[in-house]
């Protein structure tokens, strides 16, 4: 049996707040749910890799129109102060996302620092 973290609802909190992100172009809450410093990198469909500070992503991802995802939690996995989420991330644009999320918490508030991600067609 899989025992719920203490901190699992601020964990998925943090990650709601990614998720809504997208569908309601608010990009403060991509600035609340990321460390200030956090990167990203990822494969795209036509396996390029492409790293950078996650940030420089926020105003697109937040631009309207909504992209309609839908975010599934596939894991939750917490030791201590770091925390480790694995999500299924569609859009209705049918392209589709594995994203593996780090996290810590930082003087008391959980923050995204790190995103791995593959295209799922990849």
């Amino acid at each position: 049996m899989t025992a719920r973290t203490d901190d699992y609802d601020a964990i998925v909190r943090v990650m709601r707040l990614y998720i809504d992100a997208f569908n309601e172009n608010d990009v403060s809450k991509l600035n609340e749910a990321f460390d200030d410093d956090a990167w990203i990198f990822y494969i795209d469909a036509d396996g390029s890799l492409h790293k950078h500070r996650i940030s420089e992503d926020f105003e697109r991802w937040a631009a309207p129109p909504s992209w309609g995802v839908v975010g599934r939690f596939i894991s939750v996995t917490q030791v201590g102060d770091a925390a480790a989420v694995q999500l299924s991330f569609d859009s209705e644009d049918s392209s589709g996302w594995i994203d593996f999320h780090n996290l810590l918490r930082i003087n008391g508030v959980w923050k995204i620092t790190h995103k791995t991600a593959t295209h799922s067609s990849r």
